[in-house]
């Protein structure tokens, strides 16, 4: 197994066990993250994130596949089944999840799911009328990253 496709691993080996200091450790020190609702474009925005999913994790379950990973790139296919904490509904997401690598570590992570089909779980009834509206996930990344900085101004997690 190739360095950067261990690196995958042992991430989502680390979100499987709720373990963000794992996590973090497979981070680059200039890392962004994106997905439909963070932007994050440090280490330590992305560590936090991590350490608020899983501090907050209920009924939480987690498969994964790493697909392909080489010297730059690498690709992974995740399905998560958690509590979606605001509303307690289940969630079940799955996502496509690119990485660049730089040193052995995650430089750039992108993840894709499709935000409409998971706002219809974790919101019901307002994600299926508002979900598929641009101003309705904005509204999300508003609260999301707003949440994240909450936690990060009083998280011991560190780079």
């Amino acid at each position: 197994m190739n360095e950067n496709k261990a690196c995958i691993q042992k991430l989502y080996t680390g979100l499987q066990d709720l373990d963000a200091e794992t996590m973090m450790s497979c981070y680059h020190s200039e890392a962004t993250f994106q997905d439909p609702v963070f932007q994050l474009s440090s280490k330590e925005e992305i560590g936090a994130m991590w350490g608020m999913l899983c501090s907050g994790a209920r009924e939480f379950e987690l498969d994964f596949e790493v697909l392909d990973a080489d010297e730059n790139r690498g690709r992974a296919r995740v399905e998560a089944s958690y509590l979606f904490s605001i509303t307690n509904r289940k969630v079940h997401n799955e996502i496509e999840a690119k990485f660049k690598f730089k040193d052995g570590l995650i430089l750039r992570q992108r993840d894709d799911f499709r935000f409409y089909r998971w706002s219809r779980q974790a919101f019901g009834a307002t994600g299926m009328l508002l979900g598929w509206m641009p101003f309705f996930q904005k509204q999300v990344q508003k609260r999301a990253y707003k949440n994240l900085k909450k936690f990060q101004s009083k998280s011991s997690l560190k780079k």
